[in-house]
């Protein structure tokens, strides 16, 4: 059980129910076929008329263009029976127990395909909470005293990645479950408060949407907040700079009472499969027949897109195809000057700096990226020598619970120096992965 935290068995476990899931999954697959149905439609059209000119998009006539309409008509007309359906059954559906791991795919959907779910009001949109102990938290001084045993002055707030949600930081080893924000607790004092958010928004939008959700917290928290820090994995480090950027923007005292950030494994400056998946997205659009595959590549969502390059400012996407965007539209953001900023960044190499690590970094980002590091000095962030820490042997996931993560961690929230055990810690998974 995270420490600090209060069980309540009569809070809610989830914000949705089985129903809302239910007219999700049924909304998602209507538009997969109307979209699918269309797909081969372009495709028959892209066979039958291959050196013809013209958008992949293009529809079908006589017969073939009926018989699709009729597919996509009847589809539509089916789904918006079925949905009428289970809006009636939602209230009776309500109780029903979650269904196991059920957080974990609502979070990956909505990290793949999150801004199509807000935009068309599918049930399954994640909206932005605050959650200690796995349940949502109430922002009242009342809820926050009950939800939390010892409420301190020192606030910890937990952002997690992509296609992630709260729980993710509950991780289980040999040594046992750890959670960096309760082992902060228990050792320094802080009391964490855990942000669960749609990862396949924008990054600028989770971002402006953080600051004012910080500002409420700051507000309701029922006793005067001393210091705000905050420790964020992955994409949730380029929300947190964003959020820096809009609680800039007018007077804010969530802001005022910031004074430090760690990331791990944050993708400073890109991340190379979403460059990836774009030079595929060019590549099938290039052939008459493969080009109306290329829409399959534009199903991502805004987020992930905004890690191409690291976006966190919404004029880096704003007036803009967000697939076609260079690094050349994307604004930099410095480390904000009054905040002490750390960065921790893993490798899948044996050591810092032979050529796997350099290469594949953590296995998702890189390990200049992480750092902070670009070739353009106007891009890259001043993060202090004395506030990094590089970790051997441990890829993108482990930095949520590696003891060696948590030892420059701590390092870092204690003293602002990467604690000794660090490397002792890498060490020792480098002799295991050895043997």
């Amino acid at each position: 059980m995270t420490a600090g935290i209060r069980p309540d068995p009569s809070a809610p476990h989830r914000t949705g129910n089985v129903g809302d899931d239910l007219r999700g999954v049924g909304k998602l697959a209507i538009d997969a076929t109307t979209s699918i149905t269309s797909l081969v439609e372009a495709m028959h059209g892209g066979i039958k008329r291959p050196l013809r000119k013209g958008s992949p998009d293009a529809r079908a006539g006589g017969i073939a263009g009926l018989v699709y309409g009729s597919v996509r008509g009847i589809t539509r007309g089916v789904g918006f029976g079925i949905d009428a359906a289970l809006r009636l059954l939602s209230p009776a559906l309500r109780d029903v127990p979650d269904v196991r791991g059920r957080d974990s795919i609502m979070s990956i959907v909505n990290g793949v395909m999150g801004d199509y779910l807000q935009q068309s009001g599918n049930p399954l949109a994640i909206d932005m909470e605050w959650r200690v102990g796995g349940r949502r938290l109430e922002i009242t001084p009342d809820a926050i005293r009950h939800s939390i045993a010892d409420v301190s002055g020192k606030l910890l707030i937990m952002v997690h990645g992509l296609c992630m949600n709260d729980l993710r930081w509950q991780r289980s080893s040999e040594a046992g479950p750890h959670d960096h924000g309760a082992a902060l607790h228990n050792e320094l004092g802080y009391t964490a408060v855990y942000l669960r958010y749609n990862t396949g928004l924008h990054i600028a939008t989770n971002g402006r949407q953080l600051s004012q959700a910080l500002e409420a917290l700051v507000t309701a928290w029922p006793v005067p907040v001393e210091s705000i820090t905050i420790v964020a994995h992955s994409m949730g480090g380029l929300v947190a700079r964003s959020a820096c950027c809009y609680g800039e923007e007018t007077p804010s005292t969530w802001r005022r009472r910031l004074r430090k950030m760690v990331f791990l494994g944050t993708p400073h400056a890109g991340a190379p499969l979403e460059r990836g998946g774009r030079w595929l997205e060019s590549v099938l659009g290039s052939t008459p027949y493969a080009a109306p595959l290329a829409r399959l590549g534009r199903l991502r969502s805004a987020g992930i897109t905004d890690l191409r390059y690291g976006s966190v400012r919404e004029e880096d996407w704003q007036g803009s195809d967000r697939f076609e965007t260079d690094e050349s539209s994307v604004h930099p953001l410095p480390l904000p000057t009054d905040v002490d900023c750390y960065a921790i960044g893993g490798t899948i190499g044996r050591e810092p700096n032979d050529l796997k690590g350099r290469l594949l970094g953590d296995g998702l980002v890189p390990l200049a990226s992480a750092l902070g590091q670009h070739k353009d000095a106007h891009r890259a962030l001043a993060f202090p020598p004395s506030h990094t820490a590089v970790l051997p042997g441990i890829d993108h996931l482990q930095l949520l619970g590696a003891p060696a993560a948590y030892a420059a961690l701590r390092g870092f929230l204690s003293d602002g120096t990467a604690s000794a055990q660090t490397e002792e810690y890498a060490a020792a998974a480098h002799h295991e992965e050895g043997a």
